[in-house]
């Protein structure tokens, strides 16, 4: 539906409610038409007026935690998911997106217990499958992980998500003739997919096959859609291979495509440290700096350049901030009492 023919459907909508304020129907249709133009903030208003109508409509509460859940507002999306089960119990929907938050929240046992309970409930096996799937992944308990994707292709065997999650997972193990037969399943069904076209140049990468994956990254450049994500694995591609000039360049491109993004700086500061281009490896993370002060990944690249140097004072500093930013972060307190040891030394000698 174009986005004239939406406002005008829109319109009509308000009419409704003004007519029938009480006609709940009328809000999840203007909702939907919001939705449809991406209006996010107006679905959430649309949806607040029939909660007030009717504060037990499960669909709106769902929705609502939904939108907030995608907001990354984890907090009212667990006020709302909550309000839905208390509502209605048997819901699989709701434990479905609870796990979901509890997924988010990195709190796996609760997370699990609302995915099961979504199972229990006869939830969509599929949906359910990936996303404990994609839990274990993210606490790396691969071996788990692997069999509740591979329980999904039993279920729909061209399933797009556990497919690439398959060639996900046996990339980062190493296992990369099993990475890339996952990826080519999905290209067999998709060929102009532009992220698994990335992904095989990837597998390609890391199997040392150089022609190969700068074949891809090249065909993916030429399919619709923003060119980010394959600018920044090109240019780790070229940097792999010994390439750095062209490595900057696309790193640079990655930057042009989308300056808000912070991976292309960090990459392009790693490069020029490498490198030894100490002071262009500092512009990169001032910037970063700049953009968020609180990533504590660039204060921790920071340090690293300083330590190169030979400026342990510096690193030393750089590190504390990266500390402050991420203070779960053990391997951070580890690097910063090394060179803490190194800069003792190096003063009582």
């Amino acid at each position: 539906m174009e986005s004239k023919e939406i406002n005008l459907k829109i319109e009509e909508v308000i009419l409704a409610i003004a007519r029938e304020p009480k006609n709940t129907d009328h809000y999840h249709t203007l909702a939907n038409l919001y939705g449809m133009d991406s209006k996010f903030d107006k679905m959430i208003s649309v949806y607040e007026s029939l909660l007030a109508v009717n504060p037990k409509d499960v669909a709106a509460l769902i929705n609502i935690g939904s939108l907030w859940f995608y907001n990354k507002d984890y907090r009212k999306a667990f006020s709302y998911f909550k309000q839905a089960e208390e509502t209605e119990p048997m819901n699989y929907a709701v434990f479905f997106n609870m796990g979901n938050v509890y997924a988010e929240l990195k709190n796996f046992s609760k997370s699990l217990e609302y995915y099961n309970r979504a199972l229990d409930l006869q939830s969509p096996a599929k949906d359910v499958y990936n996303a404990i799937a994609r839990l274990f992944y993210d606490f790396e308990n691969y071996p788990e992980a692997e069999v509740y994707y591979k329980r999904v292709l039993t279920i729909d065997k061209n399933n797009i998500t556990a497919n690439a999650a398959l060639g996900d997972l046996y990339l980062k193990l190493g296992d990369y003739e099993n990475s890339l037969s996952y990826y080519k399943k999905i290209v067999e069904l998709y060929p102009d997919d532009k992220d698994i076209t990335i992904c095989i140049g990837n597998a390609f990468t890391s199997m040392k096959k150089k022609e190969e994956a700068f074949e891809c990254y090249e065909k993916a450049l030429k399919m619709p859609g923003e060119n980010y994500k394959a600018y920044l694995a090109y240019g780790i591609a070229k940097k792999d291979f010994g390439e750095f000039d062209f490595a900057v360049d696309l790193y640079n491109k990655a930057i042009g495509e989308n300056p808000d993004l912070t991976g292309a700086y960090t990459l392009l500061g790693n490069l020029y440290s490498d490198l030894g281009k100490f002071d262009q490896a500092h512009q990169q993370y001032d910037i970063l700096l700049k953009m968020d002060y609180k990533d504590d990944i660039a204060h921790i690249c920071q340090g690293n350049t300083y330590y190169m140097e030979n400026n342990l004072e510096k690193a030393l500093v750089s590190y504390r901030d990266g500390i402050k930013m991420a203070p779960d972060k053990d391997e951070y307190k580890l690097v910063y009492l090394q060179v803490l040891d190194e800069y003792i030394d190096k003063k009582e000698n």
